[in-house]
């Protein structure tokens, strides 16, 4: 049975203690067992971080962003073989896998910038003979505590930033799918990275916790749910430390009379559906706005279901492979059940699907449900699976009330020709991130990426600038130089500029 270590001062690391399964999603069989950490091992890690990270906060940022240059030719160069790696613990279909490391790639690009984006602010003669300047410096040492969905993206999100701005970085990647993380962790080593600098513990909430306590730590960034990220929040703020934390989603399509019906079909098919429904940024809430709009909807999507190939990752026709776990797939199916028991009408029923050769794969397929209400708990909760619910409504006002009103506000779409309606839907909408006939509007690398409500907890936004300032610390100089003439009278009252 492989085992899959920790990386720890470059090199792999731990022996014995607790380990975790690691799953083929596709044949539901363990393929390896995972390294759990302790306190000692994340001591082990933070005692390599605390020794490395002086030296390479003081390596000019030019230097630092070749490193991430290397890194990103080696991810390039490797890319077959991390999206393979990827899709066999995870179950996402290998274009899906490619896309997810592209995403992260695209944040390393933005980090490869770092010289010009670390520059601070000057002020010559902001009084007589003083000169006043900001710089940003690195926070230290810091923490990612990563999700199984985006296993390569995300801890890209989080180190390539926090690493190109001077900090040391030590991962906590999901137990489910950690060997890309270790992976790209290697690839780090290899384009230059100093030991000690970007490190991989792996664990469950036993690491987790000893993140969120350990004193030298000075900021942790989390993706998770929702519950988890408010407890990561809480915790590690009452630890003195800096932390975003983002939660889960339920994102809405609104469907405007006037919109292209045959394109919308295909981008929900897409959004709701693809990487079997496990993004935080999926469209899983349809709204068509009248009963005209509600029918001929319906009638485009249940073909275009039907449509749909689940297949195993490694199919180059399937749209979307297995879910992670047999436990996440009964939790979609028991979401199934739940929206059946409350009055939702099942268009669609994926629960009970199988593979032929691959029955013991974790594969639920496609699901929709028309009439579903916001009363009802399927609607108000995170399912994370291949299921589209459509809730009908009546006016563009009460389709805008949906999802501003809803728990979550990661990210909503509008579907529409009318520029006016799609410029109103984005100033009053309640939610983070707005796509206009885009069905998953995650921003590019140089924005920022954050959701509002039970969505985000935090003051701060992932990569892009708000990803500098997260992983930095601003300090700012006033400066006189004495020319000599000094009258020997001592100041009482606070200085001025005048």
């Amino acid at each position: 049975m492989r085992i899959i270590d920790h990386v720890i001062s470059g090199h792999s690391a731990g022996d014995g203690g607790r380990t975790s399964d690691v799953f083929d999603p596709n044949g539901g069989t363990v393929q390896a067992q995972l390294r759990l950490g302790t306190q000692a091992d994340l001591d082990a890690a933070m005692a390599a971080a605390l020794a490395a990270q002086p030296a390479w906060a003081v390596t000019n940022p030019q230097r630092r962003a070749r490193v991430m240059f290397a890194f990103k030719t080696l991810v390039e160069q490797n890319m077959d073989e991390l999206a393979h790696l990827l899709s066999s613990e995870h179950g996402k279909v290998i274009a899906d896998s490619k896309g997810d490391i592209q995403r992260g790639l695209e944040v390393i690009e933005f980090a490869c910038g770092i010289p010009h984006v670390l520059k601070g602010e000057y002020t010559q003669g902001a009084g007589p003979g003083i000169d006043v300047y900001s710089m940003r410096q690195p926070l230290g040492v810091v923490a990612g505590i990563t999700p199984f969905n985006f296993p390569a993206m995300i801890p890209m999100w989080m180190f390539g930033v926090a690493i190109a701005c001077g900090n040391a970085f030590i991962l906590k990647p999901s137990e489910r799918d950690p060997s890309v993380p270790v992976r790209l962790a290697e690839l780090m080593r290899e384009a230059g990275l100093p030991d000690g600098v970007l490190q991989v513990v792996h664990g469950d909430k036993e690491m987790v916790d000893a993140i969120l306590d350990h004193p030298e730590i000075r900021a942790v960034s989390f993706v998770g749910s929702s519950d988890i990220a408010h407890y990561v929040y809480r915790r590690g703020v009452e630890a003195g430390k800096r932390v975003q934390a983002m939660g889960g989603a339920k994102n809405h399509g609104i469907v405007m009379p006037d919109a292209d019906l045959d394109q919308v079909v295909n981008d929900l098919a897409g959004a709701a559906f693809g990487s079997a429904g496990e993004r935080c940024m999926a469209l899983p809430v349809v709204v068509p706005v009248g009963e005209a709009t509600a029918i001929a909807l319906r009638e485009k999507l249940i073909p275009a279901i039907d449509a749909l190939r689940v297949g195993v990752s490694t199919d180059a026709d399937a749209h979307y492979g297995p879910v992670v776990t047999a436990a996440h797939k009964a939790k979609i199916e028991s979401y199934i059940q739940m929206g059946v028991d409350e009055g939702a009408e099942l268009v669609v029923d994926g629960r009970g699907f199988t593979l032929q050769g691959h029955e013991q794969g974790f594969f639920v397929g496609p699901t929709l449900f028309d009439r579903v209400t916001p009363q009802m708990r399927s609607y108000q909760e995170e399912i994370f699976g291949p299921v589209l619910q459509m809730v009908r409504a009546e006016s563009f006002e009460d389709a805008l009330r949906l999802p501003s009103d809803h728990p979550y506000g990661n990210g909503v779409a509008i579907f529409t020709r009318n520029g006016h309606a799609a410029r109103e839907f984005a100033a009053r909408v309640n939610v983070g991130m707005v796509g206009i006939n885009v069905p998953i509007p995650v921003p590019v690398a140089y924005h920022t990426f954050g959701g509002w409500k039970r969505s985000a907890f935090g003051d701060t936004n992932q990569h892009g600038m708000e990803g500098v300032k997260f992983f930095t610390k601003v300090k700012t100089v006033t400066q006189r130089w004495p020319d000599g003439g000094a009258t020997g009278d001592s100041a009482f009252v606070i200085p001025t500029m005048g």
